[in-house]
Formats: C-alpha cells, sequence, structure tokens
C-alpha cells in the first residue's frame, strides 16, 4: 500500500479534516426513526497522532446534539460550533501515540451546505439515503473528513424493522427485537470518509448472477415494483465485473451491492462496496448502462486505489470515464476511438480553461473534467499500446492498493512503462488547458 497525504490542509476544503492525525478504525452505532428522522449516535474512533504532540484535534460533525466525548476513557475540553468539533484532551498525545475517541450524539440529520447544494444525509419520502461525495460524511457521524484518511468500519444501525439497512461491507448480523432490527457491516478494507455509503428503505434483495467459487457476490436492493426493469438493466454487470477484472485486476473489496431509492438521483454516486442510483436509472431499456459501468470502475480507481487530495479528482473521473468506453467497446457498442473522438468534438466546442491536474473547485464535477480526464487515459493508451497499457493500469491498481495517490505519481508509474518519455504528454493533457489533437489508437477488428 502507498498512501500520499498532503501535508497541510486540502486545498479545496481547507476547513475539512485535521491532518496532525490519522484514523484507523471507526466502530459506529446508530439508531433512525424515519418517521420523525432521528438520528442518535455513537462512535468509537482509533487514531494515531502524527509526528508532533497533540494538544488539540478536530473532527468533523455537523450541528448535532453532543451527548458525551471522552479521550482515551477521560473528559476532555471541547467545542462544537460550523461543523467543527474541537476537542482538547485533559493530557496532551505524545507524538505517534495511539488513542481512542468516544463520541455521542443525537438530532436530526440534514444535508451539509456545499458549493453544489446540500450533500450527505438525505432524508427520503421513506427511508433516508447517504452519499457523500465530497464533504458530506459529517453529516451523520464525527470523522476526519480527509479522502486520504482511510479507516476500517464496523456499522451498527437500528431501525423499525419494516426496512432495510444497506452499507458497503460485509453484512455480519442482522437480528430482530420486538419492533426494530439491528443491521451490523464491517467494511474491513480502508475506506475514506465520503465513501462510507448508507441506505435505508424498503427493499427487495436479488443476487445478480451466480458468482461461482471465488467470485464476487453481486446484490441488488431495489424497491419491489421495480424489479423487472433492473432485472434488464443490470443484468449484465456480472459481465462488466469479469471485464474490468481481466483488465484492472482482482475486484478490491469481498462484495458489491447496489442500491436504487424510490426517489429520483440527478446522477448515481459511489461509495466503497456500494453504488446508490435513483429510480431514474432504472428504465428496464438499459438506459443507464454506461453509469453502471462507471460506478463499478469507481471501485478499482477512487475506492480502493484513492485520491490524496481533491485537486487529484481526475484520477477517479478519468478511469471511470475510459471504463465506460471499455465496456461499449467489449459489449459491441462504439469503440474507444469513436467515443474518445466523440469527447474530443464535444470539448473542442466548449471553454478550454480547465487543467485536469488542478480544476479548482468549483470545477471539480464540471462535465469537462470527465470527457477530458476519458481522453487522457486514452491518449496514454495510444502512447503505450495495449500490452503495456493494461500492464500499466494492473500494476497501478496494485501497487496503490487500500492507499492515495497523486498525478505527479500516476505520471511516473506511466513512464515506467514508456518506450518514450511521457513528460509531454502530461503537460498537454493533464496541466495544460488547450485541448490537444486527438489521439489516435489503431482499430483492432
Amino acid at each position: 500500500m502507498a498512501v500520499q497525504q498532503s501535508a497541510g490542509p486540502d486545498p479545496y476544503f481547507p476547513d475539512n479534516g485535521d491532518p496532525r492525525y490519522r484514523v484507523h478504525r471507526y466502530e459506529l452505532t446508530l439508531d433512525y426513526r424515519p418517521g420523525p428522522n432521528r438520528l442518535s449516535g455513537s462512535a468509537r474512533i482509533n487514531a494515531i497522532a502524527g509526528r508532533a504532540p497533540l494538544t488539540e484535534f478536530q473532527l468533523d460533525l455537523a450541528d448535532f446534539k453532543i451527548g458525551r466525548i471522552r479521550v482515551d476513557g477521560r473528559q476532555p475540553h471541547y467545542t462544537h460550533r460550523g461543523g467543527r468539533l474541537r476537542v482538547k484532551p485533559a493530557k496532551p498525545l505524545r507524538a505517534g501515540a495511539a488513542f481512542t475517541v468516544e463520541v455521542h450524539w443525537s438530532g436530526n440529520p440534514k444535508p451539509v451546505a456545499s458549493p453544489w447544494g446540500g450533500i450527505g444525509w438525505e432524508e427520503l419520502a421513506d427511508g433516508a439515503l447517504v452519499a457523500s461525495q465530497p464533504i458530506g460524511a459529517p453529516s451523520w457521524y464525527p470523522c476526519n473528513d480527509r479522502p486520504a484518511d482511510k479507516a476500517s468500519y464496523l456499522i451498527s444501525v437500528t431501525t423499525p424493522s419494516a426496512y432495510a439497512v444497506v452499507s458497503g461491507g460485509r453484512l455480519l448480523t442482522r437480528t430482530t427485537k420486538a419492533s426494530t432490527t439491528t443491521w451490523v457491516y464491517e467494511q474491513s478494507a480502508p475506506t475514506s470518509s465520503y465513501l462510507v455509503g448508507l441506505a435505508i428503505g424498503k427493499f427487495q434483495t436479488v443476487l445478480l448472477g451466480d458468482p461461482g467459487p471465488g467470485g464476487v457476490p453481486q446484490h441488488g436492493h431495489i424497491p419491489a415494483h421495480l424489479l423487472p426493469e433492473f432485472s434488464r438493466d443490470f443484468a449484465r454487470q456480472p459481465a462488466m465485473m469479469e471485464l474490468f477484472q481481466e483488465l484492472f485486476g482482482p475486484y478490491p473489496f469481498e462484495e458489491y451491492a447496489v442500491a436504487v431509492t424510490e426517489e429520483e438521483l440527478d446522477v448515481p454516486v459511489e461509495a466503497q462496496g456500494l453504488s446508490l442510483f435513483g429510480s431514474n436509472h432504472v428504465d428496464g431499456a438499459r438506459g443507464s448502462e454506461r453509469l453502471v459501468a462507471h460506478e463499478l470502475a469507481h471501485q478499482w480507481f477512487g475506492n480502493s486505489v484513492s485520491i490524496a487530495d481533491w485537486r487529484q479528482i481526475w484520477l477517479n473521473e478519468g478511469f471511470a470515464k475510459y471504463a465506460e468506453w471499455l465496456w461499449s467497446e467489449h459489449s459491441g457498442g462504439r469503440s474507444t476511438q469513436q467515443l474518445a473522438a466523440a469527447a474530443h468534438r464535444l470539448l473542442a466546442g466548449l471553454p478550454q480553461d480547465l487543467r485536469l491536474a488542478d480544476p479548482g473547485r468549483r470545477s471539480m464535477f464540471d462535465d469537462r473534467l470527465y470527457e477530458r480526464g476519458g481522453l487522457t487515459v486514452h491518449a496514454v493508451r495510444c502512447a503505450l499500446g495495449d500490452d503495456a497499457f493494461f500492464r500499466m493500469l494492473r500494476g497501478w491498481v496494485r501497487l496503490h492498493r487500500n492507499g492515495s495517490v497523486t498525478t505527479a505519481a500516476f505520471t511516473e508509474h506511466v513512464a515506467r512503462f514508456a518506450d518514450e518519455p511521457v513528460h509531454g504528454l502530461f503537460e498537454a493533457w493533464v496541466y495544460g488547458a488547450k485541448l490537444p489533437p486527438l489521439p489516435m489508437r489503431l482499430e483492432v477488428p
């Protein structure tokens, strides 16, 4: 595992997260009542101080009532304002010391404000949904909200028994007592706080395909009335899984799940081991199949191999976009070269003032970043040739599994597989704003 974490605050979200320590594990115990939208929770957070003693530290947590806080069993001083929980331990923590924080909180969860509107915990007409990218995790639990601060999770959620709880990772137990059921999930792989997904609703659960011995279990959780459409729209996901494992390397987690809400979503959202879709993405005509491929590809690119800070987001979205093109070509649709040409034509008609290496917070989710990111991956493929390109990809995923990366690290990695220098390619496609010429790949019959 290779971890590359920014030494200071995230350039795009300097108020989020605290680089002075790292979290090793979160253990969350939650009780949620959908009717009144009432959440009460406790968190046990195992963390490690950085290179300097900690006289204080910060957790990110939205506007909840704090019931109790302990640091290594002792009551600290703390303040909680503006989504920042600042904690001053009774005794300073030594550099490199392991420590444990316990937090109890309660209230009515709601999305946190962002430049893109509310993000995080969303109360639905009948249930709830958590889609936290990029800064929504504090809407429901206290965390060190930095993409490179990855930790394992144990999540216990108690709800009325009419509701199912879906989260990433492996379902350990489901226990019913009287009118409530407690669902316990374990996500053992290191996970970024924004990638902890959750869906609470009235779902029917189905198995997608037969994973066979050693295969990846894939489940769908959907409202029962959408099952016929879902069965067609996601029928080819197991084939996508097979293709992506061949091209990118083994699936990096134990299981994969998709959940579909009763309500519409602007776009599907990836979480670790889980992708969340709206009812508008289920039409029975495979109208959103490219998005099914996109979200699955994020399990390798973005989730297992995560970004060191939000400036690097093209490393998530460029590869997921290119995975759409790979699936299209493999499944009899347009080829990667045809899709690259279409993306190039689109970008040629749009403003050319976006730099992939540092798009700026306002342009993090600009469509141009996705299209140009996919084109950049295609340019690397054209420069390396297929054999070296896919060896490079598999090596990248293997080397940085469970870690976090930067554009500079990717540039160095690609250079190891190239017969000629790639500096100019990255200068043009990643660091420059002007759109380079369309990269050409010889079509393979």
